[in-house]
């Protein structure tokens, strides 16, 4: 699954700054440092799970790849093409081969096209159905996400939000695409339905042999669909690895208090379990901390991470993670 030749994306460098402007004549203040320089790779058919707090640059980091952001750095190796430099055309039949499902169901899909017009569209723009050949295929797409045929015609009003982000589903796989970018595909939806998406999710992948970037804040979720998985804090990667070892023996303070709240489904181990708060608030991305972004909550934290931004090293095989003393943490896990 590792293997350098089954890079199917490989992110290097990538930034993504949001200018703040002023005045009468709109003068750029500052900027929103919503990712700040992240390299990660993604391997054919693996699932990777990227989390962190709300704010903290994940699904801007989704938009930044797919350059529904142009990005302000960095670049976007897909299949061998860098997607930063693409423009028009070239870009366009890129998008064939990447898509993206949508956070809010609500919001994603256009009130005024049936759902014939919403998943026949991208058929359409790239010419791969013509007259009653999209109605066949809209048909069939349905089917496939566990919708009846016969609401080719309705429109999203008439769903419920997990009908909904069947029918997003469905637009996303229409082009057949290699990678899809989950954008918290069900963090708006009922607990109930919630698994039944994601199950949903993995009978594609392995029926079309589909690659996923999961970005999500449930940590159980996550662990259940994914292979790998990034944690990202204030616009930075902090930790990388396989999904057993990352929630097994995590080393950045970070990982280690975000998966100190999940709750653990025993209640004779919960009770037991000491629960590690994180101190203060989350800063602002606009002046982000010097050095370490993590250091003003972090309880390990000393002169160094203030000065220096901690190197993204390979703690152990396969397990990354950007700590000035994440050899230390064992203390803090017992606290």
């Amino acid at each position: 699954m590792t293997n350098k030749d089954n890079v199917i994306l490989e992110v290097n460098n990538l930034k993504m700054y949001f200018p703040i402007k002023r005045g009468v004549i709109q003068r750029t203040v500052g900027y929103v440092h919503a990712v700040d320089d992240i390299s990660f790779e993604v391997y054919k058919g693996e699932t990777l799970g990227l989390v962190g707090e709300s704010g903290c640059g994940k699904t801007t980091t989704g938009r930044t790849i797919l350059k529904l952001y142009e990005p302000t750095a960095g670049s976007v190796v897909f299949e061998g093409k860098d997607l930063v430099t693409l423009r028009g055309e070239e870009m366009r039949m890129m998008r064939r081969k990447i898509q993206m499902i949508f956070q809010d169901p609500y919001a994603s899909l256009n009130p005024r096209m049936t759902v014939e017009q919403i998943i026949g569209e991208p058929l359409v723009v790239h010419g791969l159905a013509r007259g009653h050949q999209i109605r066949e295929k809209v048909k069939d797409l349905l089917s496939l996400v566990g919708l009846n045929p016969a609401y080719v015609d309705r429109y999203p009003h008439e769903f419920s939000g997990g009908q909904r982000q069947r029918i997003g589903v469905a637009r996303a796989i229409a082009l057949q695409p290699d990678l899809i970018i989950c954008d918290e595909p069900i963090s708006a939806l009922d607990v109930s339905i919630q698994a039944q998406v994601v199950n949903l999710l993995e009978d594609l992948q392995k029926e079309f042999d589909l690659t996923y970037v999961f970005i999500a804040h449930d940590l159980s979720m996550v662990r259940h669909i994914s292979t790998r998985v990034i944690v990202m804090y204030l616009g930075v990667f902090v930790e990388l690895a396989d999904r057993d070892e990352l929630y097994n023996d995590p080393l950045h303070p970070y990982t280690i208090g975000l998966l100190s709240a999940v709750p653990i489904p025993d209640p004779f181990v919960e009770e037991k379990r000491k629960r590690i708060i994180l101190e203060g608030d989350v800063p602002s991305p606009i002046n982000p901390p010097s050095g370490c972004r993590f250091r003003t909550r972090c309880p390990l934290a000393q002169q160094i991470c203030a000065e220096e931004r901690p190197e993204w090293q390979e703690a152990k095989p396969g397990h990354y993670v950007a700590c000035h003393f994440w050899y230390n943490t064992e203390s803090f896990k017992r606290r």
